[in-house]
């Protein structure tokens, strides 16, 4: 087996370590069935670092990062952690701007086996969010923090909008698109009050529209996307729009494909991506073995795919989309659902039941090529 890329796994807080475990198992065998030669190497975050080394992410797990070719995050904790000047830093924010990565991919879609979706039409989406700066403090200065108080009773915030960052995570919509069957892209915006950033980021959607004549274009308000999600999810296929209100409309449309437990993510740059479910870290039920690892998995599975793109690496690709079948296939089965989805089936035993399925699916893939 020739040497595959190296994955940082970093598992997190309260569920953390049980939906990693679980997508390492899904993982080990897709390696062993596409003969991908991953190398899965470890670091410690969140509370468990904050423990041993005073920081929720060392320097050496950074840097472990940086070598790394992807990234599996579990969910972490960081509302709970102590201020970043006690070692409380939000792992997922410090990684996502250290390490650029850029493009945050949250796919939305119909969920397989479990009924029709609202108003009785299928839908599959893509949201795509700048990732880097926007309204969030902790990614819009290069030292320091974007919120201030200048008294105690008064609180500033800043948002930072770029046109680099526009352009790039434009441009990237409509390359998407170009390779969906709908072949559209609607920009979310808020332009009618944040005339300036928000112009500038529709300055940059409306030039990557005139260079993609072929791809449909459209604009919509934030406020009345929410309303349209809600309403009809079907006439959507690519959205793209800034950091905060693309978090905000991506929970919104995985709630509408069957909740956050089946909510992906993938955070990519131009060299590097992590995989990270939209879910947070859910202590409450942490270490009884009920916590869903189809969000994480799916992730995953966006992971292989992105790798194999770059490296150009067919069996990465289709490892990947067998992992996405896999995870279809147990989803529709109530005796392979965690409690969540109404099924029975424990954190591990989820993940058995998907990695079993990757292995049946790699049968005729070793026969002919093709999943």
């Amino acid at each position: 087996m020739t040497a595959g890329p190296t994955l940082l796994v970093l598992e997190g807080d309260g569920i953390g370590p049980e939906i990693v475990a679980a997508s390492r198992t899904v993982l080990a065998a897709a390696d062993a069935a596409f003969g991908l030669g991953l190398r899965m190497e470890a670091a410690e975050i969140g509370f468990a670092a904050l423990r041993a080394a005073g920081t929720t992410l060392p320097d050496r797990g950074l840097e472990a990062a940086r070598a790394a070719d992807g990234i599996v995050l579990g969910p972490v904790s960081h509302n709970d952690y102590p201020p970043a000047a006690e070692g409380g830093l939000n792992p997922s924010g410090v990684l996502r701007k250290r390490l650029d990565l850029w493009a945050n991919i949250r796919p939305a879609a119909t969920p397989p086996g479990r009924g029709a979706a609202r108003g009785g039409k299928p839908f599959d989406l893509v949201i795509l969010r700048e990732n880097t700066e926007g309204f969030y403090a902790d990614r819009n200065m290069a030292e320091g923090a974007g919120e201030f108080l200048p008294d105690p009773d008064m609180a500033l915030a800043l948002r930072k909008i770029t046109r680099r960052a526009c352009r790039r995570i434009a441009l990237a919509a409509f390359d998407l698109a170009a390779r969906r069957p709908a072949r559209r892209v609607t920009a979310v915006h808020k332009a009618n009050v944040l005339r300036l950033s928000d112009g500038l980021f529709l300055q940059e959607t409306r030039a990557a529209a005139r260079a993609h004549p072929g791809i449909a274009y459209d604009e919509v308000l934030v406020d009345a996307m929410a309303a349209h999600l809600v309403r009809d999810p079907a006439r959507y296929d690519v959205i793209v729009t800034t950091n905060m209100f693309g978090d905000i409309l991506s929970d919104l449309a995985a709630e509408l494909a069957g909740g956050l437990g089946l909510g992906a993510s993938l955070n990519a740059g131009d060299t590097q991506a992590m995989a990270q479910a939209q879910h947070g870290s859910a202590p409450d039920i942490a270490g009884n073995g009920r916590a869903n690892p189809a969000a994480l998995i799916a992730s995953s599975a966006m992971l292989l795919e992105w790798l194999g793109a770059r490296r150009g690496d067919d069996a990465l690709t289709r490892a990947g989309r067998a992992v996405s079948a896999a995870l279809d296939a147990a989803l529709a089965d109530p005796a392979t659902r965690t409690p969540d989805l109404g099924g029975t089936a424990t954190t591990a035993a989820a993940a058995r039941a998907v990695a079993r399925r990757v292995t049946e699916l790699a049968a005729p893939d070793a026969q002919t090529g093709r999943v």
